[in-house]
């Protein structure tokens, strides 16, 4: 039997902001990433404004990262165990939050020509 897609029933909230966590860890120079454990902390969390926002070469909407400032959507993804939170400053990102298959990337993470 296939893994079911999104087994841990996340709201497209949920599910946009885990992307964006996991995006932003991908970076060097904004995740710190834990080599034993594998976990990434983000201590630079944007603030979107205007229409779009930046992340490496990618283009996020901002409609699609409200959850970057919205302490419910940082709550659910901790209580669920993807993330730890110190909102609104920082973010620890567990091994099981940066291995978790959003299955949205594609639409919310745009390649970028600038």
């Amino acid at each position: 039997m296939p893994p079911k897609k999104n087994p841990l029933n996340l709201n497209p909230l949920q599910l946009k902001t885990l992307t964006l966590f996991q995006e932003l860890a991908r970076y060097p120079e904004l995740a710190t990433v834990h080599p034993e454990t594998g976990e990434a902390f983000l201590s630079q969390i944007p603030h979107p404004h205007g229409d779009h926002f930046h992340i490496g070469r990618k283009v996020v909407a901002s409609r699609d990262a409200t959850g970057l400032s919205n302490q419910a959507a940082w709550t659910a993804l901790e209580r669920k165990g993807l993330i730890r939170s110190n909102f609104p400053n920082a973010v620890v990102i567990t091994k099981e939050g940066l291995e978790y298959d959003t299955g949205i990337g594609h639409q919310i993470l745009h390649g970028s020509d600038h």
